[in-house]
């Protein structure tokens, strides 16, 4: 599965879970430029993404995470997450 794919998943997931329609975003995009981006036909910016997350009420980074357990095939988030947590642990060092 291609990322652009799997991102649209995200949205598309979080949208439901959350109860909205594609309609319900106009303040933020067209409801065809939202399709677009749930079939994998366009790639959001870190900014769309930002909005569609505030939008949404979900951090952005809970968007990027269900993309990327969408991309890898991965049983849970749990073990991605852990990841990124170590990763930040050694580059922040333990300040962060």
């Amino acid at each position: 599965m291609e990322l652009n794919k799997a991102m649209g998943k995200a949205i598309r997931r979080v949208r439901e879970a959350r109860l909205l329609t594609q309609e319900d975003f106009s303040e933020v995009s067209s409801r065809t430029y939202i399709s677009s981006l749930e079939r994998g036909l366009k790639s959001p910016t870190l900014k769309k993404i930002d909005e569609l997350g505030q939008h949404m009420n979900v951090h952005p980074l809970t968007l990027i995470l269900l993309a990327y357990v969408e991309l890898e095939q991965r049983d849970s988030a749990r073990s991605l997450f852990e990841l990124s947590l170590a990763e930040l642990a050694d580059l922040l060092g333990s300040d962060g």
